[in-house]
């Protein structure tokens, strides 16, 4: 069951990041292939990164090609004759981007303990498929990368993957983990944005004699 869930939500997360990702282009002003280049990226660069890291090889996209056919077809190049309708594409964006980030928090957690990883290794690859997609995506596209932004963000999944292998150490069901480690990412990255929550910053002082 949970690997029928896992399978479904990642897939959904492939497309909202990628919606994100074409959001920005539409933002920029780019032609088609550069809504493609942005919606793939950012759809698949998280859990790329995840699977080199864990040895699961050929990536998950490249098992599967409809991940990529996904990304091409039916999200980036649909968004570039869509994007104008949405009356703030940036306010989609960041809700867009909050349930990416959840959705992608607790996939990236569980595809890792299948792999049997230790827990906090499966946090930190977690936390690698929800924030680095967008990142890559940020940088390309020339906005300010979430990491550098005020309001809570890598938190956010951070909390979110912990709480869900927490619940599932402890021996509760894993898909209710997983259910209970999305909503508390998408409640504490949203609440981030209406909010403005923001974690202490460091502030320059006078370094000692």
């Amino acid at each position: 069951m949970i690997d029928v869930i896992t399978f479904w939500l990642d897939w959904f997360g492939v497309a909202v990041f990628a919606t994100t990702g074409a959001l920005v282009a539409s933002r920029k002003q780019m032609d088609i292939i550069g809504f493609i280049l942005l919606g793939t990226v950012t759809g698949v660069g998280g859990g790329t990164i995840r699977d080199t890291l864990l040895g699961n090889l050929p990536v998950f996209w490249i098992k599967d090609p409809r991940y990529l056919v996904t990304c091409v077809a039916a999200v980036s190049s649909a968004a570039f004759f869509l994007a104008h309708i949405p009356h703030s594409r940036y306010a989609l964006l960041l809700r867009f981007d909050a349930i990416g980030l959840a959705l992608f928090a607790v996939t990236g957690t569980e595809i890792a303990l299948d792999a049997n990883v230790e827990p906090i290794i499966a946090i930190a690859m977690g936390v690698i498929t929800a924030t680095f997609g967008g990142i890559i995506r940020d940088i390309l596209g020339g906005e300010s990368p979430a990491l550098l932004r005020r309001e809570i963000y890598v938190t956010a999944a951070f909390l979110g993957a912990t709480l869900f292998v927490a619940l599932a150490q402890f021996g509760l069901d894993r898909s209710i983990s997983l259910v209970a480690g999305f909503v508390i990412t998408l409640i504490i990255r949203l609440g981030a944005l209406r909010w403005n929550w923001s974690l202490p910053r460091y502030r320059p002082r006078p370094g000692q004699e």
